[in-house]
């Protein structure tokens, strides 16, 4: 086994499958006090430091050298960066790639990976001395002593992720040249992951019964597992959402499309109140995973027998869990509520795209 080190850790997805392909992550760093105390109920062998890297930077070090990490996985914010955020570059977020660049030079460790979103490429940074992009600045730093990739953009649908996941993958290896493995053959879609899962309406504004026999049905959905249990909703948009179609949004509906409580027409894009497709991959889930008014994040439904549509309602969580290749013995603590939940995971890394990478990081896989 290598030991590693995660930064920016978040609740620990991404790492979810490490141990599989050799790697035990031993030290690792998030700046929020619960997102901690998830990850220790996930990893309670993990030395996991708490507080802004900047402050605890030479701690954190210091533990990874005093444990021997040789591995580092790095996945700072990118909020100032994301198409789903305000892409402002001048966020000060967009800033702490720097520390994981010193990082690389302090642990000096034999495997990298840095993971952001693909803005993260052409970036522009001042480090010693130097401004330029963050791709030119760790050619220019690290391209003596280390390998590094050529093509560093990656989508996680063409590696067994049921999810359009577009992301900048950074690989550095002082043996060999880390690149990604081969894509798969088959693209995972929708009906592939949470076809099989059985139907469940929403509830609607804290009322379990509002359709009948939705409480058996939760009731039902809950041996499948406990995490499969619909979102509340209010009415007006569970109605708008039955009269949508498959991969379509309400904002295409004559009659039912989104309204305001006093009936005005919501102005919108057709990628919000929209359902996703059964026969492709998800859209990329994001934080906002549990609001039907973001983008595509309704479940694609079935078509009734009254030319309705059922699950008219954003996905479980155990449906983003299948959909994000989160193992089923997901440890999730019981004081973790459905906002957080679905929060963390939206910002995290599918973690058999990062088991599929780690996997090829001595070259054996290559295309």
């Amino acid at each position: 086994m290598i030991n590693g080190l995660s930064l920016f850790s978040n609740v620990g997805i991404g790492e979810l499958l490490l141990n599989k392909c050799g790697i035990n992550i031993v030290v690792a760093n998030e700046i929020k006090k619960d997102r901690v105390k998830f990850y220790k109920h996930v990893y309670p062998k993990c030395e996991i430091i708490q507080g802004d890297i900047n402050d605890h930077y030479e701690e954190i070090i210091n533990a990874a050298k005093r444990n021997n990490c040789k591995f580092l996985i790095a996945t700072p914010p990118c909020q100032g960066m994301s198409i789903a955020g305000k892409r402002d570059y001048s966020d000060s977020r967009n800033t702490l790639i720097i520390p994981v660049l010193n990082a690389i030079k302090d642990l000096d460790p034999d495997y990298v990976l840095i993971e952001n979103v693909p803005q993260i490429l052409k970036l522009k940074i001042s480090y010693n001395k130097t401004h330029d992009t963050v791709e030119n600045i760790i050619k220019k730093e690290f391209g003596k002593k280390y390998n590094i990739n050529d093509n560093k953009i990656i989508n996680a649908q063409e590696y067994g992720v049921p999810q359009n996941r577009k992301r900048a993958i950074i690989l550095l290896n002082k043996k060999n040249k880390w690149e990604f493995p081969k894509k798969d053959n088959k693209i995972v879609t929708v009906r592939d992951t949470i076809g099989n899962l059985p139907s469940v309406e929403a509830i609607i504004d804290g009322n379990i019964n509002y359709f009948v026999g939705n409480d058996k049905k939760i009731e039902e959905c809950k041996k499948v597992h406990k995490w499969h249990v619909p979102r509340e909703h209010s009415l007006r948009h569970v109605e708008i959402m039955q009269h949508t179609p498959t991969g379509h949004s309400a904002f295409e509906n004559k009659i039912y499309y989104p309204k305001k409580i006093d009936g005005t027409r919501v102005k919108g894009y057709n990628t919000t109140y929209k359902r996703m497709e059964w026969d492709k991959p998800a859209p990329t889930i994001t934080m906002a995973n549990g609001s039907i008014s973001s983008q595509c994040n309704v479940h694609p439904g079935r078509l009734n027998k009254d030319g309705t549509y059922s699950d008219a309602r954003v996905l479980t969580i155990y449906e983003i869990m299948k959909l994000f290749t989160i193992p089923d013995d997901w440890n999730i603590p019981e004081w973790a509520n459905d906002n957080f939940i679905r929060k963390v995971i939206g910002e995290g890394i599918p973690p058999l795209l990062i088991y599929k990478i780690v996997s090829n990081m001595d070259g054996d896989n290559n295309e």
